[in-house]
């Protein structure tokens, strides 16, 4: 007997600004993306819900190995782009002739703290989630955790020596917010990334953070120069812009913290498995929950968090224990809080080993009461 099916076809086309679109001096793709949602009643009276996705979803409109008017070392960015999947889940898009990769987030509410709104954790890990991001966007991603082909070539990956980022906001739980990234050189053998996050309904600029990564061997875990055949595939991108201006990104030396000259210690904390990323040590962002681990509750419950700086001293792995060392001061240099949460305060941290003291990181953080705030 036949089947009776009522059938009702939903085609839902991807917003433009979704698209990658052709820019000057760059390889651009025309896309047909189609969503087809099927819903049919079979004869028990049930009803199926299909998805249907058209497989042919790029097309490029030039096959090139030129980006902002450069070679790109010999990879051909249209043949090797992202499949749709992959595009329509991570919603970037490269902006201003691809020097600028561009990604929306909503804050989840895994994501927010007890007030509500996101921590500095959730801030750092959807900048690295960026990051990531644009490198894969870009062509450029090999077989490492955002390294390039010609560093997986060499057994090399990135690691961060140094972040500042500073909030001029918090965003709450259901937030829409947007992140730009970029690179530039920083030196002869480093490479500075910087990003900018605004509220996507204001278009205000909430947070501005810079970084420094050199690059080290996945095998022998030692620091070396960038080769040439690296510096050319990440040269076309360098874009000459700060995200903070120099004098207001913190370069004096952060005070090494001794048991005398810390307020507070916290010791064991041990890292877990979960706690190590793709390279086989602790994600960068860990470390500031056991910084925060020995500042006191009440600077956490009364004060924001308005600027961090983090200088990364060595790394960490999960057999490691570690101790975290804080000392608080107001803005006006006075020792001690005294219960006042009007004023601001300045904070210097020191996460060490426990075995050894030897240093892992330096950091130093700016509190402004959130009856201000």
């Amino acid at each position: 007997m036949a089947s009776m099916a009522a059938t009702t076809k939903l085609a839902l086309h991807f917003p433009e600004n979704l698209h990658i679109k052709k820019m000057n001096k760059n390889v651009g793709f025309s896309k047909k993306k189609i969503l087809k949602v099927e819903e049919k009643e079979n004869t028990s009276g049930r009803r199926n819900l299909s998805v249907a996705a058209n497989s042919g979803g790029y097309q490029t409109a030039a096959a090139a190995d030129m980006i902002n008017g450069k070679k790109l070392n010999g990879i051909h960015v249209g043949k090797e782009m992202m499949s749709s999947t992959w595009d329509a889940c991570m919603l970037g898009k490269f902006v201003e002739e691809r020097f600028v990769y561009r990604q929306t987030f909503v804050i989840r509410s895994y994501e927010i703290g007890p007030d509500k709104t996101a921590t500095m954790e959730t801030l750092m890990n959807l900048l690295q989630e960026t990051a990531l991001n644009h490198v894969s966007g870009s062509g450029l991603a090999g077989d490492g955790f955002g390294a390039t082909r010609e560093m997986s070539l060499r057994k090399q990956i990135w690691v961060v020596t140094r972040i500042h980022i500073q909030v001029e906001k918090y965003s709450s739980w259901g937030d829409v917010v947007e992140i730009d990234t970029w690179v530039d050189a920083a030196g002869k053998n480093a490479m500075r990334r910087d990003w900018i996050i605004r509220d996507s309904t204001t278009r205000k600029i909430i947070t501005r953070a810079t970084s420094q990564w050199v690059i080290m061997n996945r095998e022998t875990r030692r620091l070396c120069k960038i080769p040439e055949q690296v510096r050319e595939e990440v040269q076309p991108f360098y874009l000459d812009r700060l995200a903070i201006a120099a004098v207001q990104n913190h370069i004096e030396k952060i005070e090494k913290l001794t048991d005398e000259t810390a307020g507070r210690i916290r010791s064991g904390l041990a890292p877990r498995w979960s706690d190590m990323d793709a390279n086989l040590h602790v994600n960068n962002v860990k470390y500031i929950g056991w910084i925060l681990e020995s500042v006191p509750i009440d600077v956490l419950e009364h004060y924001n968090m308005t600027s961090m700086t983090l200088e990364y001293r060595r790394e960490c792995r999960q057999s490691d224990l570690l101790e975290s060392l804080t000392t608080m001061k107001t803005s006006g240099n006075e020792d001690s809080i005294n219960g006042n949460h009007s004023r601001d305060l300045i904070s210097t941290h020191l996460l060490r080993m426990n075995h050894d003291k030897a240093e892992i990181i330096r950091a130093r953080s700016e509190w402004q009461s959130k009856q201000q705030h």
